[in-house]
């Protein structure tokens, strides 16, 4: 349910001034400038990446940073191999990127480390003078975002999760063009069985050890990089509250003692984790949020659904009345789009089972309809004109296969070259990751209220709402 975003580079704003504005530029761009970039972390997600960026013209990639050198190795093997010079590498210990940050003259740093080092590397690119980009979260302490977000205010540099995209275009428009009415309340969230990749040694098992320690909702960003555009959260109204709770934790043992045995320490092990969380976030102007999170329970992928004054819309697997046709309604992950049509490729159409009733509207009261034609009929204007660019193989690494250009990198690179932030900014993405400490106050207190910061201080009054261009 989360797509990638786009914004045109005609206004001449401050990076401030941009986060919070809502304007945009174009993912296609004249400009020639090179970009140069530095990867941290070159493993599944990382290899992914750097892929993405190799084929993309005018973009160097000047340095490789990991700890594993058959990954490190492997990441300058396809460098070169795209023609460009043999980047320089460092991985001699844990903290070789404040080398890289402190050495290399880069307009960004791409960071796909395990969780815990994305904030020290995002505020160690920062006050070297250079922007960074990181995969979610951005942070796992509430001091970590305020960190970003006072360094990112005193160097003008930036640190985002600017690839995480900007939502569902579509339903944006559905709702700015009055089809909706007012949005009253979103639910969805990261439920994904992710039992075997936390066992496995080769997928990653770093995230077994959150699980031990930690209880709330630990990956609050892929949903909210679609709820957040949604409803408004940083461009008119904010987050101001919210409540977690937890189910017991007995699902990743289980799985452990049926694979391993019920005598070995792998079942034997406690997880402080619940099975399920849930999460109730409020805003300032009175919408709400569910928030889901389960990785270690059976079931299919997660749904999403928003309620509106005048209209319902809803997707998830198998949800569509036996006979109906399937609905388009959900925009897929940019990453996911393979060689298909222009406007899926930018997130535009998908068949993800979207439904919908509109009062008045919908032909039958109070039963859904298919979203195909809704999805038609109020298409975004830069989903209809956006055309992917065809690579010449197919990415490789974790969410590889696609043989076109992914759009949200499309979009960082023009955005580089402009010298704007990407279409998530500082003030969302801490935004967005901070549910997760948030979650687990909330959780350790008993299921109590937690007070959600303003990192805009304020600047969401009167911020425009997001939008592309």
């Amino acid at each position: 349910m989360s797509g990638v975003v786009d914004r045109r580079d005609f206004l001449s704003l401050s990076a401030a001034g941009l986060a919070l504005s809502g304007s945009g530029f174009a993912a296609q761009t004249s400009s020639t400038k090179p970009v140069r970039l530095g990867f941290v972390g070159v493993g599944n997600r990382g290899s992914y990446h750097l892929d993405c960026a190799l084929g993309i013209e005018g973009v160097e990639v000047v340095a490789l940073c990991d700890i594993d050198d058959q990954k490190l190795y492997r990441g300058k093997r396809w460098v070169e191999e795209a023609g460009h010079p043999s980047p320089h590498l460092y991985g001699d210990s844990r903290t070789a990127y404040v080398q890289l940050c402190e050495k290399e003259n880069l307009d960004c740093i791409i960071c796909c480390t395990p969780w815990q080092y994305h904030a020290a590397l995002c505020v160690a690119a920062m006050k070297n003078n250079k922007n960074a980009i990181s995969e979610v979260p951005i942070i796992l302490k509430v001091e970590e975002a305020w960190e970003i977000v006072e360094t990112h205010e005193k160097t003008k540099k930036w640190a985002t999760i600017g690839l995480e995209g900007y939502g569902n275009l579509t339903l944006m428009n559905m709702i700015r063009k009055g089809l909706m009415g007012d949005v009253l309340h979103a639910e969805g969230g990261y439920v994904h069985d992710l039992r075997m990749v936390k066992y496995s040694p080769t997928e990653e098992p770093w995230r077994l050890e959150h699980s031990a320690t930690r209880n709330g909702n630990l990956y609050p960003d892929h949903p909210m990089s679609s709820i957040m555009r949604l409803l408004d959260i940083n461009h008119g109204d904010r987050f101001d509250s919210l409540v977690s709770m937890s189910t017991k934790a007995v699902m990743l043992a289980r799985y452990a003692a049926l694979k391993y045995g019920e005598d070995t320490a792998f079942a034997q092990r406690k997880f402080a984790q619940g099975d399920v969380n849930v999460t109730l976030l409020h805003t300032a102007g009175g919408k709400m949020c569910t928030l889901n999170f389960d990785t270690d329970t059976p079931h299919p992928r997660e749904f999403f659904r928003l309620q509106c004054t005048k209209g319902v819309f809803m997707t998830g697997a198998s949800l569509l009345p036996r006979g109906a046709a399937g609905g388009r309604g959900a925009e897929p992950p940019a990453d996911a789009q393979a060689a298909v049509p222009a406007a899926r490729a930018a997130g535009g159409s998908g068949s993800r089972g979207g439904m919908i009733y509109i009062d008045g509207r919908s032909p039958v009261d109070d039963q859904w309809e298919s979203a195909d034609a809704y999805f038609q009929e109020y298409q975004h204007p830069y989903l209809k004109s956006y055309v992917p660019k065809l690579r010449k193989t197919a990415l490789r690494g974790h969410g590889g296969g696609a043989t076109v250009t992914p759009v949200n990198w499309e979009r960082l690179v023009a955005a580089l070259r402009a010298g704007r932030m990407p279409d998530y900014d500082v003030y969302d993405s801490v935004t967005s990751s901070v549910i997760s400490p948030l979650t687990e106050k909330s959780v350790a207190g008993g299921s109590v209220p937690v007070e959600f910061p303003d990192f805009t201080k304020g600047k969401w009054k009167a911020a425009k709402q997001f939008d592309v261009e």
